[in-house]
């Protein structure tokens, strides 16, 4: 069985994943793509993906902010401006936003993305704050976009982090998780979630983004926990600000799942 694998390099106070090669891979096969996304140029990795049905690039932003570049058309999820000079990155074709925290929903990287046709996809509190886009609620699909096959929409919330009060930090029903099935190759983009039950139910992963920090979404064993419940060849954590490589790596050590780090940050 292979191991789990986890790349890293410390620069300034964030962690870079190393390139690494991987053999055996059909669908899944991933390349690190040093010409980039378009106009992006050569200001963030992506990594690029057989899906079957052409290619994807996948492009880590920052935090939890990601861009698709799949058929020619770009796809960016929570854009989120104190990250990323979004004036670099290529307008969106589709926008999908998980939740309505400032560091998801900020209106200032979504007038920087946004063109005339811009296809918004949202839960219904973004929908309510912004007064435009479509809604889709968790267990509802949506094949509108003429770009991606289908959008699915999962659980994302919290059990045992709560606030002072009592609240959960994200209510169950209130938020998104987003499954992008594309021919053979499916990702999964958890959003600010802990390791729930419904991870055990997605199906298929090929690629898969997890959040790690507390208190609002994962600690490092519940991290672990939803790792072995994704079962995803390739695991991106995100939306952490430290990343214990030696414990995570050693609990994931029989895993098949290879775990890429990335930038938290590119400003």
């Amino acid at each position: 069985m292979k191991k789990s694998i986890l790349s890293f390099a410390f620069i300034s106070l964030f962690l870079v994943s190393c390139n690494s090669t991987n053999s055996g891979k059909t669908q899944s096969e991933k390349t690190t793509d040093t010409t980039n996304v378009m106009e992006q140029k050569d200001y963030i990795q992506a990594d690029t993906y057989d899906t079957g049905d052409g290619q994807i690039k996948i492009t880590l932003v920052g935090h939890g902010s990601l861009m698709l570049e799949y058929k020619g058309k770009i796809i960016h999820i929570d854009p989120y401006s104190k990250v990323a000079d979004y004036s670099r990155l290529p307008k969106a074709d589709i926008v999908l936003l998980t939740h309505e925290h400032a560091d998801h929903l900020d209106t200032m990287a979504i007038n920087t993305i946004k063109k005339e046709n811009t296809y918004f996809l949202m839960s219904q509190v973004c929908r309510d704050i912004l007064g435009y886009g479509d809604v889709i609620k968790n267990g509802e699909s949506n094949d509108k976009t003429g770009i991606l096959p289908l959008i699915k929409a999962v659980p994302a919330y919290n059990i045992v982090n709560k606030k002072p009060d009592g609240e959960a930090y994200h209510p169950k029903g209130r938020g998104n998780g987003y499954v992008l099935p594309l021919d053979n190759f499916t990702i999964y983009v958890a959003g600010d979630t802990e390791n729930i039950p419904e991870m055990d139910n997605l199906g298929k992963i090929d690629v898969a983004f997890l959040p790690k920090n507390l208190p609002y979404t994962m600690s490092d064993d519940m991290f672990i926990d939803a790792v072995k419940k994704v079962k995803a060849t390739y695991i991106y954590p995100y939306h952490f600000s430290e990343f214990d490589q030696t414990k995570i790596g050693n609990a994931l050590q029989d895993s098949v799942t290879e775990l890429l780090l990335r930038p938290m940050s590119n400003l």
